[in-house]
């Protein structure tokens, strides 16, 4: 411990102290020294090196590139050495631990000449050495896992050409149908639209009125019981929010030691590449470069990383993300509380809603998601479409989920629905991140034309094999789905053919409420509980964030509604045309300040739910 440390102790004392910090912490005492002493990975296993009597390199040499084959992907954040070959022989090249020091220099004393066989190098560079090998198993292991392990859930597989004709006319028949409902075949057709617009309002309304049960939350887990917990942060031409990422990292209140941090980067990004190349001293942080290759999609990008992670859990933050910084604590203590839960999800938050009507309506609309309509379903555990970030998960039941959907364009929902399905469980719990809402129209209409054709395509592969379907998520579930999803994607197109018939009513000068028989009275009614479920929970939303402020915006609430239905008429094209096109958001675009100050609204604890009746 004394060679490791260096001039910063000067006694054994001293030295057996940090020694004992870090058995205590229940980690390894180099990696301790690393992360409390400033040392970092390389300084410190270059001190170990010289006490053992071994050659310490802070790179991998070029001759044995691409030698480095592992059986097993999944073992991969396991492996801790490699053999290469030189001029000399077989070299290994490893990242001993400290056990591992003190029994390579009892090894050393009794054969001295093993030494020049072997070096040590830093963990992250043997990983990076380990992925470059293994690059192309990798590429091939995020585009096929999911196809591999369950071909009728992904949409790479059961997406085909026909398929999605087929649900782009049924899409529009149904809006056709549902737009002639006052005027044709009324007993059928108004029925039909009480389905389509009154289910999903009764889910939104079922939000507001469902009422918490007292209850505790687990208690903290010590330092030493906190297990290592992978962080993933996709990347793609986004280096200008490398320097808010890194702060937002930083201020996660975490055990630094247990931190496994991972920027993983389009290799073709170069500049965003080079931006966290910057900040690669703190030992929390390592990069991950994606290889250039269809789909270019976050999915599999996360796909590509997911064999590198370390931790017993792992979450997914985006480039614009601020997380609450005891988040992990609380999750890490919700999953040790009920070893049962596979998934977590924390609440979004747009912490840049002011700044125009666009982003006070995308605030109303996650606050109203994440706070109450999520927990919900969560509680009545029915389908939860999951949101793309602040997603926790037990590693392992991620690796059995198959991974992301890499050819999905709303990955997280699909996500959700596979999880539903087989039957995992999923929950939400009281922790914020703060997010950025898109503050033009054209960035706004991009993202939502990407999640929109997502749903999309989450609906059509589930709804391929429904009686499969059904078996697997029960009737419970199919139905919620069914209304849900389906309701969603059908309801952004029927907002504006209710504009259109309102306008119409107008200009020929009839009266919207001159009511001639119960079929009007029955439309009107259906109209005003669609309109009013969206916009009570997008109200409630907005005052349980204490976000009141806000609120005279959502009058514009109409007008948003005609964009989803722009956004829902782009994303059918595009599921014919571009089905895997994903249209990146640029992130960082906004004039507001954001930056880690206490926030001044306070966070209601979300409605909970009487226990479910079982399917």
């Amino acid at each position: 411990m004394r060679a490791i440390l260096g001039p910063a102790v000067t006694s054994d004392a001293e030295a057996r102290d940090v020694l004992e910090a870090a058995l205590v912490l229940e980690v390894d005492p180099i990696v301790h020294c690393a992360h409390r002493h400033g040392l970092g990975h390389a300084l410190a296993l270059e001190r170990a090196a010289e006490w053992a009597g071994l050659v310490f390199s802070p790179f991998m040499p070029e001759t044995i590139a691409g030698s480095a084959r592992i059986a097993r992907l999944d073992a991969l954040a396991e492996v801790r050495s490699l053999r290469g070959h030189s001029e000399m022989g077989d070299v290994t090249y490893c990242t001993p631990r400290f056990t591992e020091f003190l029994n390579l220099r009892e090894r050393l004393a009794e054969a001295p000449h093993l030494a020049a066989r072997i070096r040590i190098v830093p963990p992250a560079i043997l990983r990076a050495e380990l992925a470059r090998s293994n690059a192309d198993r990798l590429m091939e292991e995020a585009r096929e896992r999911l196809a591999r392990r369950w071909p009728s859930a992904s949409a790479h597989r059961d997406l085909p050409m026909l398929a999605r004709l087929v649900f782009v006319s049924g899409l529009f028949l149904v809006v056709l149908l549902a737009a002639l409902s006052p005027y044709l075949e009324r007993a059928l057709l108004v029925p039909l639209l009480a389905l389509l617009i009154v289910a999903p309002a009764a889910l939104r309304f079922a939000a507001l009125f469902v009422r918490p049960r007292p209850g505790e939350d687990p208690p903290s887990l010590p330092p030493a019981e906190l297990p290592l917990y992978s962080v993933l942060i996709p990347l793609r031409d986004e280096a200008n929010m490398v320097p808010l990422l890194e702060q937002a990292m930083r201020a996660i209140d975490y055990p630094p030691e247990k931190l496994d941090i991972k920027f993983v980067v389009e290799a073709k990004s170069r500049e965003t590449v080079a931006a966290v190349e910057k900040i690669l001293a703190d030992p929390r942080f390592e990069l991950v470069r994606v290889p250039d290759g269809p789909p270019r999609t976050k999915p599999k990008a996360l796909d590509y990383a997911l064999p590198l992670a370390r931790g017993q859990f792992v979450v997914v933050y985006d480039a614009e993300d601020i997380p609450d910084p005891d988040q992990l604590r609380l999750a890490a203590a919700r999953f040790a509380a009920d070893p049962g839960l596979d998934c977590l999800q924390a609440e979004l938050v747009i912490d840049n809603g002011s700044e125009s009507w666009l982003t006070a309506m995308f605030s109303a609309e996650y606050g109203g998601l994440f706070g109450l309509l999520l927990p919900l379903l969560a509680r009545w555990k029915l389908p939860m479409p999951l949101g793309g970030t602040s997603n926790h998960f037990r590693l392992r039941s991620l690796r059995e989920l198959g991974g992301w959907d890499a050819f999905n364009v709303t990955e997280d929902a699909d996500l959700g629905v596979r999880m539903a399905r087989l039957r995992y469980r999923c929950e939400t719990f009281v922790s914020r991140t703060r997010e950025e809402a898109p503050i033009t129209l054209d960035a706004w209409m991009a993202q939502r034309t990407r999640w929109m054709k997502g749903w999309m395509q989450t609906f059509i592969v589930h709804n391929r094999n429904p009686v499969r379907f059904l078996r697997d998520i029960g009737w419970r579930g199919f139905l919620a789905f069914q209304i849900y999803v389906g309701g969603l994607i059908v309801s952004a197109l029927l907002h504006t053919v209710f504009m259109a018939s309102l306008a119409l009513f107008i200009v020929n000068g009839d009266s919207w409420f001159g009511l001639s028989d119960g079929w009007d009275l029955a439309y009107i009614a259906i109209l005003v509980l669609g309109y009013g479920g969206s916009f009570a929970l997008a109200i409630a939303g907005l005052v349980r964030l204490g976000q009141k402020r806000l609120i005279f915006h959502q009058l514009l609430l109409p007008v948003y509604w005609v964009l989803h239905s722009a956004a829902t008429l782009r994303a059918a094209r595009e599921l014919i045309t571009h089905p895997y096109f994903w249209a990146k958001t640029r992130h960082g675009a906004t004039r507001m300040r954001r930056d880690f100050r206490e926030q001044t609204h306070s966070v209601t604890p979300a409605p909970v739910a009487a226990p479910p009746v079982q399917p």
